[in-house]
């Protein structure tokens, strides 16, 4: 749990740094990669990661404009469009924390999916969440022919670049 603002947004801003990457890297054809026709798709996956940094944190009374009216709504057809999109929330939250909330507002209580959480929990599990999620579409990526961009540390073809083997 969060307990100051300026934790939040250190973590958040590099948290969602590397999304953003995973983000730039998508394709318009690679949107469609499932794992099992019954999963989301890499594009779906992206949205849900979109969307939900809204539908998330404005049940807290956050206040900044949403990517979409409907977050349920289909995703859209264009890897720009989503990477975009999700640019603008992530910017768009740490700008309403940072304007909005106080660190003592990180202790306020707020009904969330039928529990009582801390604020500073809610953006804890935002950030979990969206590492949950940016971990699915790094191995849809994969099978989907994309290179996968560094997230904690060099990817397989960053080593192979360094001369380096790397470990199977």
């Amino acid at each position: 749990m969060f307990t100051s603002i300026q934790q939040f947004a250190a973590s958040w801003s590099n948290e969602t740094a590397a999304t953003q990457r995973v983000m730039d890297v998508l394709t318009d054809a690679s949107l469609n990669q499932k794992i099992t026709a019954d999963h989301r798709s890499l594009g779906q996956l992206a949205w849900h990661l979109t969307t939900t940094i809204h539908e998330m944190t404005s049940r807290t009374g956050l206040e900044f404009t949403p990517a979409a009216e409907d977050e349920h709504a289909p995703a859209p057809a264009s890897a720009k469009a989503i990477a975009d999109a999700y640019r603008s929330q992530r910017n768009a939250l740490l700008e309403a924390v940072q304007a909005q909330w106080k660190d003592e507002d990180l202790v306020r209580t707020t009904s969330m999916y039928g529990e009582e959480w801390p604020n500073g929990l809610t953006l804890h599990l935002l950030i979990q969440h969206e590492i949950h999620h940016r971990g699915q579409m790094t191995v849809l990526m994969r099978q989907a022919g994309l290179r996968v961009p560094d997230i904690y540390g060099p990817t397989r073809e960053d080593w192979i670049e360094r001369g380096m083997a790397p470990l199977a």
